[in-house]
């Protein structure tokens, strides 16, 4: 039960952090975004911030078997940049640049009653789905393929 309200807390801090910062908001988000334009630094600034306590967040892990509240540590091991990490970051990115939403700022403007966000929800939803398709047919794929033959010296 602690580690449920942990996770409650979390995201409410989350959530009113996007919404203080102005990330749910997709014309600002967009202002950020647009180089070319009406360039809008303020984000710069939260994105810094994020990933400064991220970093050190992830460095005080890193040392630890066990969270504060006593679940196993269950940090990521890849740190291969891969052909399907850099399309899906593509992927992301064009996605985030079309609307100004991500996952969690879309969470909390459709909470907010934004429409543009249940758009959103619903693209990305299916997207996942349509991932999550052509995962299980692709390992179904490779597992029903004949075993290749192997030639014998004899």
């Amino acid at each position: 039960m602690p580690i449920l309200i942990a996770s409650l807390v979390a995201g409410l801090v989350f959530g009113f952090g996007l919404l203080l910062s102005g990330m749910a908001n997709p014309a600002r988000v967009l202002g950020f975004l647009d180089l070319a334009g009406r360039w809008d630094p303020s984000l710069a600034l939260v994105m810094a911030g994020a990933v400064g306590v991220g970093s050190l967040a992830f460095a005080f892990a890193a040392r630890r078997r066990v969270s504060l509240l006593g679940a196993p540590m269950q940090l990521p091991s890849a740190r291969r940049i891969d052909r399907r990490l850099a399309l899906g970051s593509v992927a992301f990115g064009i996605g985030w640049g079309l609307v100004g939403f991500c996952p969690g700022p879309a969470l909390v403007a459709l909470g907010a009653g934004e429409h543009k966000a249940l758009v959103f929800m619903l693209a990305m939803v299916a997207g996942m789905g349509l991932f999550e398709w052509l995962e299980r047919r692709r390992n179904t794929v490779a597992f029903a393929a004949p075993p290749t033959p192997v030639e014998s010296d004899a």
